[in-house]
């Protein structure tokens, strides 16, 4: 069933509150974020059309920081081992209030702005989790705190955490673990979705591995007993792995590409390498079933005649929810408003709704300010673990169609168009206005403090999933 115009605009838009005769500290950010709008759309479609991966990210972060240090934050580049990571500052003293900024693309997702199915041949990598809008949404948000901080001479200090890599290479990590947000006393993030959503919420942990085979080349057809194939033993891996799923807690999931698989059918291939996920709601489970795959992998090449090596690519922890901080974006969410589209976005909406499952329909139009309740992501992200380190709170935005699933075309495509921008400025507004809560109200941070500590178990000890390596800057290579 597909949804009419009227419903799409139904769905979309909230009542907004009358605005007061005077305007207050927050209708003012509002609107300074407004008056800036021309200039934050194109830095994000600047980022969208760079499309850059994981580490990889040079153009999208220097554009992220010039437009900081434009706004006179001071731009510490490269922290945590990681050139595209950054810090900016702005202020002095407690709290310490902290923004995050992402920026990578995903490899392979390209895509026009345009509701059909349209790869470029230009690109190699497309924005299908919104990273792009991410960034810049954070930026501005920052942007129009520290303006307000200064009109106001609000005391505490505003940071902008420029994290790359999420897409895998778990770059939040690293910077929880370098310390650098040892003295934090709140964590701000978004991302992009099909709708509105602020709710206390949790995801899966991960680690993801490389697993690389070595065996012996030889003519697959002229001397086959001398080869011992590399391929085989990924392969092998491969099936016991999937044996594996019958006897594994169901809230896992396990995926896998082959990255390397020989070159020719007549050479036995003395290389090979697989690409490992594994998640689970909890990290303690992920580490246990990690050690299975571990096996599983040395059985593979004990089978095979083939030796195996790994190396842990990421790791990160479930994300721990904060109810406190999560009903104060929530209301600041509501304040701000849903999305209304325009005559051309609404042909949009309706074109690329012909792509969609007629089951993805369902999904993607609940209204796009959802019932305040706690839910399980089913993905992973390196935010996980710096909710673990300081009490954090995000909100999801309706950057693309209702029914979009990310990683998709589809969400390539809307994210490259205003209706991507138009989730990017509510996104915007709502971190601003959350900040400018926690500033001004210490009761908010002293609760939020105070759920953190106990949701934390007891002997907890933070050892992050990925152990000690340093930062993996080749992994998109």
């Amino acid at each position: 069933m597909r949804i009419a115009a009227a419903a799409l605009c139904i769905l979309l838009a909230v009542p907004r509150p009358q605005a007061a005769q005077a305007p207050d500290a927050k209708t003012s950010i509002m609107t300074r974020i407004d008056a800036n709008r021309a200039k934050y759309e194109s830095a994000a479609l600047r980022i969208w059309e760079l499309a850059e991966v994981g580490y990889l990210e040079v153009e999208s972060a220097a554009l992220l920081q010039s437009m900081l240090r434009e706004a006179q934050f001071e731009v510490s580049p490269g922290i945590a081992g990681m050139p595209t990571a950054f810090v900016a500052t702005w202020g002095q003293g407690q709290p310490v209030i902290a923004i995050l900024a992402e920026y990578d693309a995903l490899p392979g997702l390209t895509q026009d702005a345009v509701p059909q199915r349209k790869p470029r041949d230009d690109k190699a990598a497309g924005h299908a989790c919104g990273h792009h809008l991410f960034g810049v949404g954070s930026v501005a948000a920052a942007i129009a705190v520290r303006e307000w901080m200064v009109q106001n001479r609000i005391r505490g200090t505003l940071r902008l955490y420029g994290t790359p890599a999420e897409e895998g290479g778990s770059g939040k990590v690293y910077i929880a673990r370098s310390g650098a947000l040892d003295d934090v006393d709140a964590v701000l993030h978004w991302h992009a979705s099909d709708r509105n959503d602020a709710g206390p919420n949790t995801s899966l942990a991960n680690v993801s591995a490389k697993f690389r085979f070595h065996g012996v080349s030889a003519h697959a057809a002229g001397f086959p007993e001398r080869g011992r194939s590399a391929l085989d033993g990924v392969e092998a891996m491969n099936h016991m792995v999937n044996l594996m799923r019958e006897h594994v807690p169901q809230e896992t999931r396990i995926h896998y590409v082959i990255t390397r698989g020989g070159e020719a059918p007549n050479v036995v291939p003395d290389f090979a390498e697989v690409y490992y996920y594994v998640r689970h709601p909890l990290g303690t489970t992920v580490h246990e079933l990690f050690q299975r795959i571990l096996k599983a992998a040395d059985g593979a090449a004990l089978g095979t005649g083939t030796t195996v090596d790994h190396e842990i690519i990421g790791g990160v922890y479930q994300v721990l929810p904060n109810e406190a901080l999560a009903r104060v974006m929530d209301a600041n969410l509501r304040r701000v408003g849903g999305i209304t589209y325009d005559a051309r976005e609404l042909a949009f909406a309706r074109e690329i709704h012909k792509t969609f499952p007629p089951d993805a329909l369902a999904i993607g139009t609940e209204s796009t300010i959802a019932d305040f309740q706690e839910y399980r992501s089913g993905g992973s992200t390196d935010v996980g673990d710096v909710s673990w380190r300081v009490p954090t709170v995000g909100l999801r935005t309706a950057t693309w169609v209702p029914g979009t699933a990310s990683h998709s075309w589809q969400a390539v495509a809307a994210g490259g168009t205003s209706i991507g921008i138009k989730g990017m400025v509510v996104a915007a507004k709502t971190l601003a206005l959350t900040a400018v809560d926690l500033f001004t109200q210490p009761p908010l941070l002293s609760s939020a403090r105070a759920e953190f500590d106990g949701r934390i178990p007891s002997g907890f000890v933070y050892k992050p999933l990925l152990g000690d390596r340093a930062p993996a800057l080749d992994y998109r290579k």
